[in-house]
């Protein structure tokens, strides 16, 4: 049911961001081999870049994994409510 704070409170599906990040992965070790194989350097070149964005997004995500439940609630803890007003 919504509540309205669902912005404030979503969590991060950071176990699917895990999977699409190795098979990203893949497909950018085997892209920069294969266009450096082919000789187009330009494509390999790109294909590595793609490589290092994904490589630092992978590191990320699973150092988010272990940080623990504060950052990977499981589905027995409810979501963190918003923050209320302050007062000065």
């Amino acid at each position: 049911m919504p509540t309205g704070s669902e912005p404030t409170t979503a969590r991060s599906p950071l176990r699917m961001r895990l999977w699409l990040s190795v098979w990203g992965l893949i497909w950018a070790i085997a892209g920069t081999a294969a266009f450096a194989l082919a000789g187009r350097p330009g494509w390999a070149v790109a294909c590595g870049v793609l490589w290092l964005i994904v490589t630092v997004d992978l590191v990320m995500v699973v150092r988010h994994i272990r940080q623990g439940p504060h950052y990977q609630p499981g589905r027995d803890i409810p979501p963190y409510e918003p923050p209320g007003p302050r007062h000065p």
